[in-house]
């Protein structure tokens, strides 16, 4: 008998979590897996595109080629580049024969309107980190102690159990006190469960959420817009007339009153807008996903916690409309899954529990645990 109470004692005491270390709190994902994507490519694809634009700009020299007079000497021929690249006006005639002037210089600060873009990326990820993170972590760490200290606590109470099970006379009236302990709920560990339900009539997380995710989808579609209005607008104008005849120039007669030009880097642009454009077109049904994911509860983690003595926040129908800080919290739980120990072990329990062939005699883990230390031997069949 000695022998199997050992292994029963080493056998709890390995069922026991160790203690979590100081590398928990650094290790929180304070980003959803999909949000961590979307910042990643919202963000990144418009700077690495500007990186190429400019590493092609500073390689190739000139970004504009004009088609100068014969009689021009070469530094005339650059200073007519030159100014046609700082003026960036097109000079044209409408359908009645009269002149009209459009400006290209939409083109010319394209590369840094894409910074631009980048930056406002950016800002609703900065929102969420100083106004949510935070209380996000210090919430986030306060449950996943405490899920885990309430598996333990639980493997400790069947630990007290055995030992006045053997010190028992009766094993009959030990049974019975197990029984109305159940029933009067002297297992309960309230904190978490009420903090827990406490967290659904609070809504400022989800709120920062979802106006982070408003915010990027906003941003998205007047990035879109931007780059539409620029295809409509300019992008298809590669080429156009340029006037030099300004300044000392004016009273040159041999210099021409128009001279053609032509966009060396159109090309290149029209290829970022349009990569630009198309995924941020993709993104937005992504933004849209991570923002639908508040409408449903993640109850499979949850359910898997009920296993715990008296923590039934689904079984009395607490969870009512998602929308609340306690969804955001079990979807940055669920990220978060490897830093929770304690949910393999009784996801473990639970598949078991469903195994079981008489499942009336496991409902918590400490039911589990008895079965697991052998005092099913003893306990009576209700």
């Amino acid at each position: 008998m000695s022998l199997s109470h050992t292994a029963a004692e080493y056998m709890l005491s390995d069922a026991l979590l160790p203690e979590p270390s100081s590398s928990r709190a650094k290790g929180l994902r304070l980003e959803l897996p999909s949000d961590r994507v979307l910042k990643f490519v919202a963000v990144g694809l418009p700077l690495f595109l500007v990186s190429l634009a400019f590493a092609r700009e500073f390689s190739a020299g000139s970004q504009i080629s004009c088609f100068s007079p014969s009689n021009f000497t070469g530094k005339q021929s650059a200073y007519a580049d030159t100014a046609c690249w700082d003026s960036l006006l097109h000079h044209g005639f409408d359908a009645e024969g009269r002149a009209v002037t459009k400006s290209l210089w939409a083109l010319k600060v394209f590369p840094y309107s894409l910074l631009v873009v980048a930056v406002l990326m950016y800002l609703p990820y900065l929102l969420w980190r100083y106004a949510a993170s935070p209380a996000l972590h210090s919430d986030l760490l306060f449950i996943i102690d405490e899920l885990d200290k309430s598996y333990n606590r639980s493997v400790r109470l069947v630990q007290h159990m055995r030992k006045v099970q053997q010190a028992s006379d009766d094993p009959e009236q030990f049974w019975e006190e197990y029984e109305r302990a159940r029933q009067e709920r002297y297992f309960e560990f309230p904190l978490l469960e009420r903090y827990l339900a406490c967290k659904q009539h609070s809504h400022s997380l989800v709120i920062i959420y979802l106006l982070r995710n408003l915010l990027l989808l906003l941003f998205l579609a007047a990035t879109c817009l931007y780059l539409v209005f620029l295809h409509l607008n300019i992008f298809f104008q590669d080429e156009f007339s340029c006037s030099i005849k300004t300044g000392l120039l004016q009273a040159e007669p041999h210099v021409p009153l128009l001279i053609p030009c032509k966009l060396v880097f159109f090309s290149v642009f029209q290829l970022i807008s349009l990569t630009v454009g198309g995924v941020y077109v993709l993104l937005m049904p992504v933004v849209i996903y991570s923002a639908l994911q508040l409408c449903q509860w993640d109850k499979g983690l949850l359910s898997v916690y009920e296993m715990l003595p008296a923590f039934d926040l689904l079984s009395r129908k607490m969870l009512t409309c998602p929308i609340n800080d306690l969804n955001v919290i079990l979807l940055f739980l669920r990220a978060n899954i490897s830093e929770l120990t304690s949910f393999s072990r009784l996801s473990a329990v639970s598949a078991l529990r469903e195994a079981a062939a008489e499942k009336q005699d496991i409902d918590t883990v400490v039911d589990f645990m008895t079965l697991l230390a052998g005092l099913e031997a003893t306990k009576p069949k209700y």
